[in-house]
């Protein structure tokens, strides 16, 4: 089985995952397809995304019975601990400290 979200992506690549997946909410796919037919949806969505974001998740042999692949959004990442696939969420508060993310500065202030 195989789960992929889309945000903020074109119509075109909307209607071409409906080909394969059925979209149950906008932008929520899910269907049976084999590994090489996941394979290059998830690269067809990866190339044809944009400034969008994609999420796949797929059956898998590992203790959690799944695996998950993201791209679009630099403060998400999955990690593995201890042979789990978790998703990793970056705080902006913890990237300020770090000098690592410079926020907006606010028109009221001036």
């Amino acid at each position: 089985m195989i789960v992929m979200t889309l945000e903020a992506v074109p119509p075109s690549l909307r209607g071409e995952l409906s080909r394969w997946l059925l979209e149950v909410q906008p932008g929520v796919y899910v269907g049976n397809a084999t590994a090489l037919v996941r394979d290059l949806l998830w690269d067809k969505a990866v190339q044809h995304v944009g400034t969008g974001r994609c999420a796949q998740l797929y059956r898998a042999s590992n203790e959690q019975g799944f695996a998950v692949r993201l791209h679009g959004d630099p403060r998400r990442r999955v990690v593995s601990l201890d042979g789990f696939q978790l998703v990793a969420v970056r705080n902006a508060r913890h990237a300020e400290l770090q000098g690592e993310y410079d926020p907006p500065e606010d028109d009221d202030k001036l």
